[in-house]
């Protein structure tokens, strides 16, 4: 199949110098979302795509199984605030989740917010919730069309009334209550030039920290924290359990490295009045410092010092000094120290990561000293709900073939065993249909990354089974076993494998596997990817050509890279909201964010870094011999102001321009640019499984798969 691509117009005048190196951009224009020409491109591209993915043999069967399997009761942890329960809940096709309030956990549940009536369609989400201490406020956070911009709203919770109080201009804030239930610290920035809805490229700058107390306008609220010198900070205030400190944590980038700053509110004499008499206890970004819980001064965090698969430290605020900071758990061996919460005053319950499955454990607070490990399958804990001053926990576990189930656990019960709260049935799937594996394979280095295969149980190894192979490796997020309809139903009626790879530059292995994959060592990752590929070929699980490869955000990246290095090793690739021109992301939205893990274009010898895998520059030229590429599906969203369009948008241009023309390029490459949608947080069901139904739809069609009942 030849598709004919929409021309897009190529400037070739526009070049820019990085340190000597003359780099042209023709497709620069496509940076500008509001012009004429930009739309057009646009809406040109959708009207190739669109009806290319609803012709899909498998589309309406994969659209309409996927409907009915997604059609599950989805719940949240319970969690008590004041003398009141509170859960997510979801009967199946809802496009938002609702929350529920009930006055014990046998007592009626009764709707306490609904976001499906704020939007016909779905696209306004809730996107913060928060409680206020003594159950009197609700203050939550609505985002619209996927963008990461957010206005706060409040009401009460007894009669459910809402407030006048909104807060505008709020994005990667923190939202934490006084205990005194009076107000709320939140972050939000300055107002700029232009648009802010999220279809904007407007760098975020200049972030502030504000207190904001009910029954005031947002005019009025008190700024407690800024650095006007370091206008790419951001910062995060938390509110101890015990309500007498605020502490803020301050990162630049997302690397996991943080100042630690605090303020005793008791010291206060007049109240929260402006700018916060902070104590600088750590004034450096050499360690990352996660706020655990704390006696009196004496606090304890979870913290990489020293640790790069982190430990638990207590540090006195009276006894400051680093050099009498104690260990109270220390750094494991092999494993990863995840979340600690502390439950009924004496008790830690911590999370580590082994071989990327989740442990839980109960420790003593007071001396570290283990004390059990508590019954979890081979999967993941997707939450936890528990409090410091409450006697009972949640924590929910799913995996590839589990949708979910919630634990309960009494500490004052005679026997404080967990028990299932609730487990989670989807008519019409058998677990037991399904086989789950780890697998260890070689890098290019030598490294062994480990990968888990999901297929059908009893499955024949003869090279002829489809694989789906989806990779992130970045800003040490760590890929564990999660429930996925989609995957199930490529395994169950495509015939195909799903394999997940825990390549380099995540956390899987703490801080080591991260720097492993990122800096400098970026190429490590793509190398872990395209040995995953090698190594699913030679072991006869597939062919390269019914190989697909899938990633979203920095693992979109990660397929294109991988796709301009090795693109004979797969047979159709789908990149969702990649970052694609690693020589300028740092100059749209909150890009400059991510110079901690990928470097960024204005340092010379990091230029030097990125220009060799950039997605965008290491496109063979039209004239040069090239071997044809895969199918490829670009996906993004017009209101995504994370990874903003533009850098799907110039990257399909190039990719039509210099490899679609090509004699010998017969798989389609398309892109699928979806309208108010973001970079897929808060996503409504419909569109979300729309979604889904045309990215595996376009696989079936291009890896010839047909649909098995």
């Amino acid at each position: 199949m030849v598709l004919k691509y929409p021309e897009a117009r190529r400037d070739e005048s526009i070049i820019d110098d990085y340190h000597g190196t003359k780099i042209p951009d023709p497709y620069a224009w496509l940076e500008d979302p509001d012009s004429e020409e930009t739309k057009a491109f646009v809406e040109a591209q959708n009207e190739l795509t669109m009806p290319f993915l609803e012709k899909c043999a498998v589309g309406t069967k994969f659209h309409q199984r996927l409907t009915e399997l997604y059609d599950y009761p989805k719940y949240s942890c319970p969690y008590k605030r004041g003398n009141k329960y509170f859960y997510f809940y979801n009967k199946g096709l809802q496009n938002q989740d609702v929350l529920y309030m009930q006055d014990s956990l046998q007592g009626e549940a009764r709707v306490f917010f609904d976001p499906n009536r704020l939007s016909e369609d779905g696209t306004v989400a809730l996107k913060m919730a928060r409680l206020s201490e003594q159950c009197e406020c609700f203050a939550y956070g609505l985002s619209g069309s996927g963008s990461d911009w957010v206005t706060v709203k409040f009401m009460t919770v007894a009669d459910q009334k809402e407030l006048p109080d909104t807060l505008e201009r709020v994005k990667f804030s923190c939202l934490s209550w006084t205990h005194d239930d009076r107000g709320v610290f939140y972050n939000c920035y300055p107002r700029q030039e232009g648009k802010a809805d999220g279809t904007e490229t407007t760098t975020n700058l200049n972030q502030k920290l504000f207190y904001h107390v009910i029954g005031t306008s947002q005019s009025e609220d008190i700024l407690v924290a800024e650095f006007p010198d370091h206008p790419k900070w951001h910062s995060s205030a938390t509110v101890s359990d015990d309500g007498r400190y605020v502490l803020l944590s301050i990162t630049e980038g997302c690397e996991p490295v943080n100042r630690l700053w605090y303020c005793d509110l008791q010291q206060l004499s007049g109240g929260i009045t402006g700018i916060l008499p902070w104590v600088k206890l750590v004034d450096n970004f050499e360690a990352q410092y996660s706020y655990v819980t704390n006696e009196g001064s004496a606090f304890t965090f979870r913290t990489n010092l020293l640790a790069p698969r982190y430990r638990l430290i207590n540090i006195d605020l009276q006894s400051p000094d680093p050099s009498l900071w104690t260990t109270l758990i220390p750094e494991h061996e092999k494993d990863v120290l995840g979340f600690v919460a502390c439950v009924n005053y004496s008790f830690l319950l911590v999370n580590y990561l082994h071989d990327v499955k989740d442990v839980l454990q109960l420790h003593q607070l007071r001396t570290g000293e283990f004390l059990r490990t508590l019954p979890l399958a081979v999967g993941t804990v997707v939450g936890v709900s528990s409090r410091k001053k409450h006697a009972d926990f949640f924590y929910q576990f799913n995996s590839f073939t589990t949708p979910g189930i919630i634990y309960h656990c009494d500490l004052t019960s005679e026997t404080p065993e967990p028990t299932v709260f609730r487990q989670v049935e989807v008519k019409g799937f058998d677990p037991s249909d399904y086989q789950t594996v780890q697998v260890f394979y070689p890098s290019r280095d030598g490294t062994k990354v480990p990968m888990f295969l999901v297929h059908a149980t009893g499955i024949t190894l003869d090279s002829s089974h489809p694989v789906f192979l989806y990779g992130y490796g970045g800003f040490e997020a760590s890929i564990q076993p999660y429930y996925n309809v989609a995957y199930l139903l490529f395994v169950r009626h495509l015939g195909g494998i799903l394999a997940v790879a825990n390549i380099r530059g995540g956390g899987e292995y703490g801080q080591t596997w991260h720097k492993g994959g990122c800096l400098g060592n970026k190429q490590n990752g793509f190398d872990d990817f395209q040995c995953a590929a090698e190594y699913l070929i030679h072991e006869k699980y597939t062919t390269a050509s019914k190989l697909a490869i899938n990633g979203a955000s920095n693992g979109g990246l990660l397929v294109a890279a991988c796709v301009n290095q090795r693109p004979e090793l797969f047979g159709c690739a789908v990149a969702e909201v990649g970052v694609m021109d690693m020589l300028k992301f740092h100059k749209f939205t909150i890009g400059h964010a991510w110079t901690t893990d990928y470097g960024c274009s204005d340092n010379e010898e990091e230029f030097h870094w990125l220009i060799k895998y950039s997605p965008l520059h290491n496109l063979p030229l039209s004239s040069s011999p090239a071997p044809p590429y895969p199918a490829m599906l670009l996906l993004t969203g017009d209101h995504d102001d994370r990874v903003v369009p533009l850098h799907s948008l110039k990257y399909t241009a190039t990719l039509q321009h210099c490899v679609g023309r090509r004699p010998g390029q017969r798989q389609p490459l398309l892109i699928r640019i979806d309208t108010k949608s973001g970079h897929g947080a808060g996503k409504p069901t419909a569109k979300a499984i729309q979604e889904e139904a045309h990215i595996f739809s376009f696989i079936a069609e291009t890896l010839g798969l047909s649909w098995r009942d």
